[in-house]
């Protein structure tokens, strides 16, 4: 659960971060609110923003739209990317049309203008396009006085392909609400078409501060909790209390029943050998209270060949099986299903320990971070059905791990890669990035069908603790560079 909200709250942050970045130019850029100064500063922030946009996944559309009670003739920009082409620009929405007092229309401008601050909104159907979207809004002002609003909307789907990618036991789900109890995604509702009286109740403890709750729903018992995101949403996860007690819990019963008959047993031999055997009961029985506090290293010294012996043995098998059994499930967590290489939540940890080293000490910290983008996995999905398109991602997966045989590869999206290079692929990358190309252009020239080959944007960034404040400054520029050579292979190709 703490994997997805933060793979979520890392998605939220990176809209959100990139309104922000727009909005700060806005009101650095804007110098004056005459027509043709005004015209020109949109003409900039046009350009910052689509750079903007085209390193934030998932945006359906960009905006800067300014106030009529501005400007009745510079009204600003409105881009789309209805099919995943590329963004194209939209006549803007004519807000001279509207009330804009009420903010229950043009929610995208209304709600920030009024509120006077950033804000998130919850899921609404944009205007003209029809499309039910959740978007992130900034005011701007010129000398204290309203100009308009910038702001990027993300399509619905993408959020809930996000949500609907987190999977607990066989059964287990997550959805989005917010702290009053009202739905914004649900994998097993259609909370498009639901109405306010068709709204089904969110379980009472999940719109209070207690972070666990039991409830039954449609007759099944479950365990339920969950996490504040950055937008002000809950990501909440329902899991059946039946799966909830699997094997290794299972296992834990075994063992503490088996605590109990270990310590009746050494009730009954202390009868006969009190002072021999007190001190390994004892033992035993801080053994059997540290497994039941989920603790599993135990350090048990008596192994002689005797009743105490081969009960003290059992008991360090028990618990060694249990240990093994769960590693292979906190292994079997990081694996992408498709590939069988490490996911994105794998890619996210090694982050995380990336920037403890470097908290520490990044002056004698060394890699580079690989970002690979798969091209034309929609376009194979579409003409020859996504069994091939599965086909494709896993040859892409091949010709990475071949190539960077030494260093992890992560699938942290439906087509897109990384790869964390060190020590000896650290050393040899330059070598590696053009042994990279020579590979891909060899299995596309041995390639039959259009699935059997491979075309791979790549981009590499090696970390610079003078230009990197973080590990994910050197993640984003590798992304900056794979999208510049994507770019660059697309006006090849026209």
């Amino acid at each position: 659960m703490r994997d997805g909200g933060r793979n979520l709250d890392y998605y939220f942050n990176s809209v959100q971060k990139s309104v922000s970045k727009v909005s700060t130019f806005v009101e650095v850029d804007l110098d004056g609110l005459e027509p043709e100064k005004l015209q020109n500063h949109i003409d900039r922030v046009g350009k910052y923003f689509e750079e903007m946009a085209n390193k934030t996944n998932g945006v359906l559309t960009y905006y800067y739209r300014i106030d009529p009670e501005v400007s009745d003739t510079v009204k600003g920009f409105w881009y789309t990317d209805i099919d995943g082409e590329g963004f194209v620009e939209h006549e803007v929405t004519d807000i001279t049309l509207y009330d804009t007092q009420d903010t229950s229309k043009l929610v995208w401008f209304t709600v920030p203008k009024y509120k006077g601050e950033a804000i998130w909104l919850p899921p609404y159907i944009t205007d003209n396009l029809g499309r039910r979207v959740i978007s992130y809004n900034v005011p701007i002002y010129y000398e204290r006085q309203f100009v308009g609003v910038v702001g990027i909307e993300i399509d619905y789907s993408t959020m809930a392909e996000q949500v609907e990618s987190i999977r607990l036991y066989a059964n287990g789900y997550a959805f989005l609400s917010d702290a009053e109890g009202e739905l914004f995604f649900h994998p097993r509702i259609d909370v498009t078409q639901l109405t306010e009286e068709t709204m089904p109740d969110v379980p009472d403890g999940l719109v209070t501060d207690s972070t666990f709750i039991r409830y039954r729903f449609d007759g099944v018992d479950k365990q339920a909790a969950w996490l504040p995101l950055c937008n002000g949403m809950r990501l909440n996860v329902a899991v059946p209390i039946s799966e909830t007690e699997g094997d290794w819990q299972k296992l834990i019963r075994e063992i503490l029943v088996l605590s109990a008959v270990v310590l009746v047993t050494m009730s009954l031999f202390t009868l006969y050998y009190t002072g021999r055997i007190t001190r390994h009961l004892e033992e035993l029985t801080r053994a059997a209270e540290q497994v039941d506090n989920g603790n599993y290293d135990l350090d048990l010294s008596y192994d002689r060949n005797d009743e105490i012996g081969r009960l003290t043995n059992t008991f360090k098998r028990l618990t060694d099986h249990m240990k093994a059994h769960i590693s292979d499930l906190n292994k079997r967590v990081y694996i992408d299903s498709l590939t069988s290489v490490k996911n994105k939540g794998a890619f996210a940890d090694a982050i995380d320990r990336l920037q403890k080293q470097m908290d520490e000490d990044k002056s004698n910290l060394a890699f580079a971070v690989g970002v690979f983008d798969c091209d034309d996995l929609k376009s194979v999905n579409d003409q020859h059905g996504h069994d091939k398109g599965d086909l494709y991602l896993k040859t892409a997966c091949r010709l990475i791990c071949r190539v960077f045989q030494h260093s992890p590869v992560f699938r942290i999206g439906g087509d897109e890669f990384a790869v964390i290079l060190q020590n000896d692929d650290y050393r040899n990358r330059e070598a590696l990035i053009r042994q990279f190309e020579r590979t891909r252009l060899e299995i596309c020239a041995s390639a039959q069908n259009r699935w059997e080959q491979v075309h791979v944007a790549m981009g590499v960034a090696e970390f610079d603790p003078k230009v990197d404040a973080s590990v994910i400054d050197a993640v984003r520029r590798a992304d900056k560079v794979m999208y510049t050579n994507k770019r660059a292979r697309k006006e090849a190709l026209e």
